[in-house]
């Protein structure tokens, strides 16, 4: 790292505190979606023969653009695009409001897994048409969705508690 560079992320201002956040927040997001995914190659987290709520969009966006659907060779690949975006999105949103915070809380990191399972499986992907309703999810996929966000609030909290401590020392 750049002696400027490390200069601004030792200071205590708002705008280094801000860096900081985002930075440690993105990579965190970054390594709990890798978890995540992980995860949920081992554990079902939907019925068979059920399409991901990013694949649905990121076939839908291929035909869109292309007048082609996405191959199943690459279907894997085309849910990572929408995953990883969207995961370190939110780590980098998660250490912006952790930004003043150095100290791991692996509580807060799974309460945060668990707000982003309600917020985006149980509400608002149900609601675009996404996904079922989760009265029509079995218990058991939904439970391993929920162990699966958990996982990934809980490294994206040590990610980013590790990041944020070694920018600031």
């Amino acid at each position: 790292m750049s002696n400027s560079l490390e200069a601004w992320l030792e200071k205590d201002t708002f705008t280094s505190n801000v860096s900081r956040g985002l930075i440690s927040g993105l990579l965190g997001g970054i390594a709990g979606t890798v978890v995540k995914s992980a995860i949920e190659k081992v554990l079902p987290v939907r019925k068979p023969n059920t399409r991901s709520a990013q694949l649905k969009m990121v076939d839908d966006l291929s035909v869109k653009l292309t007048g082609d659907r996405i191959s199943s060779s690459n279907q894997e690949l085309a849910e990572q695009l929408v995953n990883i975006p969207f995961g370190a999105s939110l780590g980098a949103t998660y250490g912006y409001a952790k930004r003043d915070k150095l100290e791991t809380n692996i509580f807060e990191g799974a309460a945060y897994g668990a707000t982003t399972w309600i917020g985006t499986h149980e509400t608002s992907l149900p609601l675009l048409g996404l996904k079922e309703s989760p009265k029509e999810i079995p218990l058991n996929i939904q439970i391993n969705e929920l162990i699966a966000h958990v996982a990934f609030g809980v490294t994206t909290e040590i990610v980013r508690g590790l990041v944020a401590k070694k920018l600031r020392d």
